[in-house]
C-alpha cells in the first residue's frame, strides 16, 4: 500500500476537491482502499502497484489543467 495526497492551503475555501480527487482516481480503476482528511490535505491509501498512474493522474488533474 502507499499514500498519495493533495495538499493546499485552497482547499479550505473551494469545495469538490476531494470529491475530483476521488473521481480522477476512480476513472483510472484505482480502488481507494482509505482516506484521511484534514483542512489543507486529503490522503488516500491504494495498491502500490498503482502508484506512478495515480500521481501522473492526480497532477494533470489538478495541475495539468491550468
Amino acid at each position: 500500500m502507499v499514500k498519495v495526497s493533495i495538499v493546499g492551503l485552497g482547499m479550505r475555501s473551494h469545495a469538490g476537491i476531494a470529491a475530483k480527487m476521488f473521481r480522477l482516481l476512480a476513472n483510472e480503476g484505482i480502488n481507494i482502499q482509505a482516506i484521511s482528511t484534514s483542512e489543507i490535505k486529503v490522503s488516500c491509501l491504494i495498491h502500490a502497484k498503482y502508484t506512478e498512474l495515480a500521481v501522473r493522474t492526480l497532477h494533470d488533474g489538478f495541475i495539468g489543467n491550468k
